[in-house]
């Protein structure tokens, strides 16, 4: 059964720094596209960053650029975020292609694999 298992989240103050983790098990997820999503109360869930399988390309959201720096190793994707400010808190979620080889991938679908997600609040 595959799974992505998301940690590192938690309560910062603002131009603090967290690193989350999203490990893979139940497949190897090496040669498929991976991404983060975050979704703030009352909102969409929004892309923050991505990765390609190679985790030569990757994709940030405007906001997080300069600050936020997605990759990967073997089954796990990582997202350092630094210089953190009170508008990224969200509940933050790993997600993985289901197509090997396939491009980035910036919307979130359904049949993609999700994680649970991970709580990261910013305070002012």
């Amino acid at each position: 059964q595959v799974q992505l298992t998301e940690s590192g989240g938690g309560l910062v103050q603002a131009g603090g720094s967290l690193r989350l983790s999203c490990a893979a098990s139940g497949r190897t997820f090496g040669n498929y596209p991976m991404a983060w999503f975050r979704q703030a109360p009352g909102k969409e869930r929004d892309i923050v960053a991505a990765i390609s399988w190679s985790g030569s390309s990757t994709y940030y959201t405007d906001s997080v650029k300069g600050r936020f720096t997605i990759s990967r190793d073997k089954n796990t994707v990582y997202l350092q975020m630094n210089s953190l400010k009170p508008e990224d808190t969200a509940v933050y979620y790993c997600a993985a292609s289901r197509t090997p080889y396939a491009p980035i991938f910036t919307s979130p679908r359904g049949d993609d694999y999700w994680g649970q997600g991970t709580q990261v609040t910013v305070s002012s």
